[in-house]
Formats: structure tokens, C-alpha cells, sequence
């Protein structure tokens, strides 16, 4: 467990969020291996949900990946400075109104998802006077991104007269591929199939994280690895084959012995019944810990769970410690809220939600270390 130095104290640090580099890459090794002889492409959005994009990115680089996914043209500015020209970066969301002459400049490839995204991309390869790359993404079933069915054969036409843009490869995205027995994996995958027909000679990108445990199929030539890379389970209901790679340790602010019958947090949501001891933490859903982790989650200890009590706070939870020895935590002590004793997964399981959003959510009030 980490330990306090000067150096935190002096910035106030409330707590510790510890990136482990190495897992990233050793995550991205046995995922690309599972994909070979297909490639493993890295999602670096959200900053890399939430872990730092210029760090991650950088370290899988130095690992093999030539491939980085971000979602908005603003997420690429800032990141295509900091690696090598031969790295591709692509945005997912295409491109808004003015920003075509700009990406075409920087090098940066978008992903087109509608007939009015072509036309301004290939009007800016017109006016550059110079072919652009572009990637074209299919809907092929779940109605958020990409070229509609009764787009493809206005775009197939156009194709077919010839174009400024030179098409990389096409995609589409699994809706749920964390479900492997979910009949909607086959449906869209029949749908891609039917695409690649119709645009036929192109290569192909369609497996997430999730579809990368689907089978061949699904692979296409590159694969767009995300939550996986960063430790999160790929797959529900399945043991998870990924390494952790994050660590969350929290410090204790006050403790205090109540007795029974004494309400805790807003709302007297919690209620003693036996004299208990209490410790605040200096952490609360402003640090990406959710308001519903109230009464249904907890923090560890040399192995103890310690159950959240009363409503999680804005900058503090309150924990029950009854179960440690007398003056086990005092202020400064650190608890354990993602480690060895509770993963990723489980903290998102207690929050009701899903791991991608514990990740994102991290706010910047934890002394962030990489390994």
C-alpha cells in the first residue's frame, strides 16, 4: 500500500490513484496475441478513460501499437504531438463543420458516419488538392454511429464515380459484445458481412474488447481494444482475463466511537445499532466514488471489508471499522478502494453501474502515480 511522503502532504494529496503502465502493455500483449494475425488497435479516449492519454499512449507505442482511437478532433490535437508520425490516430466521431482543413493538416484520420461528413471531407481533399484518408463506419444495428442502411448505396455510388478520399479500411460497433451468447452479436455481424459485399476489396475493423473473445469472425484486420487494456472485464459473467491495472487508496480524516441508535450522514440515512467505530475518508463522489455506493458499498483493510455507511458525500464517506483492532486506522491511515481485496468490476457492481464509468469519473484530487 502506498505510503504518505512530504512531498504529498505538501500538495495536499487526499489519496493515491496508481496507473500500472506495465499492465496496460501486458494487457495489450495478450490481447494482440489473441487477435493475431489481425492487429490490436488501442481506444485512448475520455484521456484514456480517465488514466491519462499521453501516458498510455506512449507506453503502448513503445509496445508495438501503431493504432489510437479517440472520440472527439480536440482529443487528437492534443495528442498527436506527443507520438510518432507513423502512429494513426482516428476519430470516432468524425468531424463538426471546420475542423476538416485542420485534420487534414495534422495528419489525423476521421471516421466517417454519415453522407454529410463525406461530402465535407471530400471537399476539403478538393480543396487541399491532395487525397485524404478517411475511415467509414456502418450502423449495423445499434442506431448510435455511422452510415444508415439507406445511406450505403447513395455512398456506394459515389464510390463508384471515384473520390479524393482514400478509405483506410470500414467499421462498425458490437452493441453487446460483453454478452457472448447475446443473439444481437450474430445479427450484426450478418449485417457487416452484407456490407463487406457491397463494399468489397476494403479491410475491415469490428471487434472491441468485448468482440475480441468472440471468435475470428468478429477480428476483421484491426480490433479496437478498450476497457480490456485497462483491466476492466471484456466479458460479463466470465472470470476476468485481464490484469488490474489500477489502485485507489484513500486517507482517513477523523475516526470516532458513536453509540447505538446515533444517525450517520445527510439524511440520518444510517442508523447505529450497537456502539460502532467510524472512519471519514477524504473521498466522495466528486473523486469518481458514486453517491449510490451509500449502504451497498465498502473499502478494504489488510483485508477487511469496511461497509460504507450513510450517504456518500461530495469530498468524504463514512466507513464502519468496527471489525479492525482498536487504533488500526488514525488520520493519514490509507484504505483500499480498488486493490487486491476489490476490483474494478466489483466496485462497479456495488455502484450499479459499469466499470467504464468508475474509470472516467476519477476526478484530479488523488496524487496520481505511475508504475
Amino acid at each position: 500500500m502506498p505510503k504518505f511522503c512530504a512531498d504529498a502532504a505538501a500538495l495536499g494529496a487526499m489519496g493515491y490513484l496508481t496507473i500500472d503502465l506495465s499492465a496496460v502493455s501486458r494487457n495489450y500483449e495478450k490481447l494482440a496475441s489473441m487477435l493475431s494475425p489481425a492487429r490490436a488497435a488501442a481506444v485512448v479516449k475520455a484521456d484514456a478513460y480517465g488514466l491519462g492519454a499521453k501516458r498510455v499512449s506512449k507506453a503502448l507505442y513503445g509496445n508495438g501499437c501503431r493504432h489510437f482511437f479517440v472520440a472527439q478532433f480536440a482529443e487528437a490535437v492534443k495528442l498527436r504531438p506527443t507520438l510518432p508520425r507513423d502512429a494513426q490516430i482516428f476519430v470516432l466521431n468524425g468531424l463538426q463543420p471546420g475542423s476538416e482543413i485542420p485534420c487534414a493538416e495534422s495528419g489525423i484520420v476521421p471516421v466517417l458516419n454519415s453522407l454529410e461528413q463525406w461530402r465535407q471531407w471530400s471537399e476539403a481533399a478538393r480543396r487541399l488538392r491532395r487525397t485524404l484518408p478517411a475511415v467509414l463506419q456502418f450502423d449495423t444495428g445499434m442506431s448510435r454511429l455511422g452510415f444508415p442502411p439507406e445511406e450505403r448505396s447513395a455512398l456506394a455510388d459515389a464510390l463508384s464515380k471515384g473520390s479524393s478520399v482514400e478509405i483506410s479500411f470500414i467499421m462498425s460497433h458490437l452493441a453487446s459484445a460483453d454478452d457472448a451468447d447475446c443473439k444481437q452479436n450474430h445479427q450484426q455481424l450478418a449485417q457487416m458481412n452484407r456490407i463487406v459485399d457491397e463494399f468489397a476489396g476494403v479491410d475491415i475493423s469490428f471487434a472491441n474488447s468485448g468482440g475480441v473473445f468472440l471468435g475470428n469472425a468478429y477480428h476483421g484486420v484491426l480490433a479496437r481494444t478498450g476497457i480490456a487494456l485497462y483491466g476492466g472485464a471484456p466479458t460479463a459473467e466470465e472470470p476476468n482475463p485481464m490484469e488490474p491495472v489500477v489502485r485507489i487508496d484513500v486517507a482517513v480524516v477523523q475516526t470516532r466511537i458513536v453509540p447505538a441508535g446515533t444517525r450517520v450522514g445527510y439524511g440520518g440515512a444510517h442508523v447505529t445499532r450497537q456502539e460502532t467505530r467510524l472512519a471519514t475518508l477524504a473521498a466522495g463522489y466528486a473523486d469518481g466514488l458514486p453517491r449510490s455506493l451509500s449502504e451497498r458499498g465498502a473499502v478494504y483493510h489488510e483485508g477487511a471489508r469496511l461497509p460504507i455507511v450513510g450517504r456518500v458525500s461530495m469530498d468524504s464517506m463514512t466507513v464502519d471499522i468496527t471489525a479492525l483492532p482498536e487504533g488500526a486506522l488514525t488520520l493519514g491511515s490509507l484504505v483500499e478502494v480498488l486493490g487486491p481485496h476489490q476490483t474494478l468490476d466489483d466496485l462497479a457492481r456495488d455502484a450499479g453501474t459499469i466499470s467504464y464509468e468508475i474509470l472516467t469519473g476519477l476526478g484530479d484530487r488523488y496524487l496520481r502515480q505511475y508504475r
